[in-house]
């Protein structure tokens, strides 16, 4: 190369350094910027899954963890937190909901303690003072981003989690078993969302066929007992398409109850292949997290 153009060549990148780095930072946010995972909450097993995915966000800024029920809600409110991140630095504080959905009572539990709104369930309300949660002391700057939703994160963790129990999943079928809302209008958005999710995890892992639905866990007796008929008729379907056993993955945060005693009593006698394996602990879901800070510090900052 003549070294005219050569030299034109390394000034030419030279001056676009700055550009590039500069555009990095505004990804990235700062060590001013602290992190605050809430999470619904269950047993000490529940709970350390949550607090090792904490440990594997990669964030300049302080990284810390709170629950909106259990054990670990009354030792570690929101409240108390958001003040140990203020503590370690952190002047601006983005709270990511450790949720399957961002259409349900804890997050608006969440919505609540952020000042997005003055209201509350008088249920919820009463959840949050029985463990003493309250809202942050005045003056931090916080952003709520939204849950889990249909975040490209989560599919592949539960592509992960079906492979893992696959033999071959071009003859297989996978079915998608999450918690969900009681309420008609909440399960017409969790079922838009893990839609999306359904469509990206079956193109990640070629099943032949991949459905999915909801138990209503909370809801009433009759309207659950439905929803369990209902998803069991889709995987006997799904059995008879492929003559093979049926993988099923559940959608859920952490490995507690309703994976490992409820799922399993819906789906006895079922052909199935089971894990009771949650979304957590995944690096998947560190990912997640950061990516949530990422642009919720962006918007920040805008």
């Amino acid at each position: 190369m003549p070294r005219l153009a050569l030299l034109s060549l390394c000034t030419a990148l030279v001056l676009a350094l700055p550009a590039a780095s500069a555009a990095q930072g505004a990804q990235q946010p700062g060590a001013e910027v602290g992190t605050l995972i809430v999470a619904h909450g269950g047993g000490p097993a529940w709970d350390a899954r949550v607090q090792k995915v904490a440990a594997e966000v990669r964030l300049p800024g302080p990284v810390g963890v709170s629950f909106l029920m259990g054990p670990g809600a009354k030792e570690r409110p929101f409240q108390t937190a958001v003040a140990d991140l203020v503590k370690r630095g952190a002047r601006e504080v983005v709270v990511v909901p450790m949720l399957v959905s961002s259409y349900s009572g804890h997050y608006e539990q969440i919505r609540y303690l952020v000042g997005e709104r003055n209201d509350l369930d008088s249920t919820m309300m009463h959840h949050l003072h029985m463990s003493g949660i309250e809202r942050a002391a005045p003056g931090v700057k916080i952003k709520l981003t939204k849950a889990v939703d249909d975040a490209p994160e989560i599919a592949d963790v539960l592509a992960d989690r079906a492979k893992g129990l696959a033999e071959d999943p071009s003859k297989q079928a996978l079915f998608l078993v999450g918690h969900g809302p009681n309420s008609a209008e909440d399960y017409a958005e969790w079922m838009a969302n893990l839609r999306r999710v359904a469509d990206t995890v079956r193109a990640r892992t070629g099943f032949r066929s991949v459905l999915l639905d909801l138990v209503r866990d909370d809801a009433p007796a009759p309207v659950r007992a439905e929803a369990v008929a209902r998803v069991r008729e889709l995987i006997e379907i799904q059995h008879e398409l492929t003559g093979r056993e049926v993988v099923v993955v559940p959608v859920l945060i952490s490995t507690g109850k309703v994976s490992t005693e409820k799922l399993p009593k819906d789906l006895k006698g079922l052909p199935i292949e089971y894990t009771d394996e949650g979304l957590l602990p995944h690096s998947g879901m560190a990912r997640w997290v950061e990516s949530r800070v990422r642009g919720a510090a962006g918007a920040m900052s805008s």
